[in-house]
């Protein structure tokens, strides 16, 4: 199989396990966001040092290389934080549009620290993906705006964090980098969730591990996929989130996008593509 068809199905896997671990999330329910972020953190922290083990690489991987990797953890971690709040706060497939402007970040960093050249055309698509995310948004410029710019804002850090899993990958082992993340995400995590921890019930509980579960799988998917391909082409792929979120969306909570998240949504995997 060719490495761009490699990147298409680890991308494709990591989508659905994103989404399943964002309806995870939301299924938690008043379990505090930071306490959330530490179970998502933790189960993939652990099966990382494993991996990291078995295949006898580096934890902390080579020295002109680990300011970016602490950087992309700390973004990765922002990046969950902001989705996780706005995945409790909004309709499951809003707050996935909206964290779908992920690729354009990707696109917009990878030409400004990559170096990555990109056609006239593709500034254009920028400018009318945020049009599409306004649309997802509704906003009305009162607190009702809160989470989908918090949402934007986890986007934004999520593109950083991935453009720097493509300026790393091909000398860094994913194992190594998802290390780091979740290492970062852990340590940070801690303080804020023993000052307002909740003891969870047995039901609660495996919602948490499912959420680690998923976020497991969908990390390393993601990681395999942009080392095995162009970081502005695999992640055109990630639109099938909003596919599933909006299946999941109807089926467990019976709601649909409105139609101005329907237009939003369409102008965003429209400009993608």
């Amino acid at each position: 199989m060719k490495d761009n068809q490699k990147a298409i199905i680890f991308i494709l896997i990591s989508a659905l396990a994103f989404t399943l671990m964002s309806t995870m999330v939301k299924l938690a329910g008043n379990i505090p966001t930071y306490e959330k972020v530490f179970f998502r953190n933790l189960i993939n922290f652990i099966i990382a040092i494993y991996i990291v083990k078995k295949n006898n690489v580096s934890f902390f991987g080579k020295k002109k290389n680990r300011f970016f990797l602490v950087v992309r953890g700390i973004l990765g971690f922002l990046g969950v934080i902001c989705n996780f709040y706005a995945v409790t706060k909004m309709n499951l497939s809003d707050a996935t549009m909206i964290f779908n402007m992920t690729p354009f970040f990707v696109t917009l960093f990878a030409v400004f620290f990559l170096g990555e050249k990109i056609l006239k055309i593709e500034y254009f698509s920028l400018v009318l993906a945020f049009i599409g995310v306004l649309l997802v948004i509704h906003p009305k410029f009162n607190i009702g705006i809160i989470p989908g710019l918090i949402g934007l804002l986890g986007a934004a850090c999520a593109g950083g964090a991935y453009t720097l899993v493509s300026h790393i990958n091909k000398e860094e082992s994913p194992a190594t980098i998802v290390f780091y993340f979740t290492f970062i995400s852990v340590i940070i995590t801690i303080p804020f969730m023993a000052y307002n921890f909740i003891v969870p019930n047995f039901k609660e509980l495996l919602i948490l591990i499912a959420v680690g579960i998923f976020a497991t799988i969908g990390q390393f998917m993601v990681t395999l996929a942009y080392k095995y391909g162009k970081s502005n082409e695999v992640a055109i792929y990630n639109y099938t989130s909003i596919i599933f979120s909006i299946l999941i969306d109807y089926f467990i909570w019976s709601e649909i996008p409105d139609k101005w998240s329907i237009i939003g949504s369409t102008i965003l995997i429209t400009t993608g593509i």
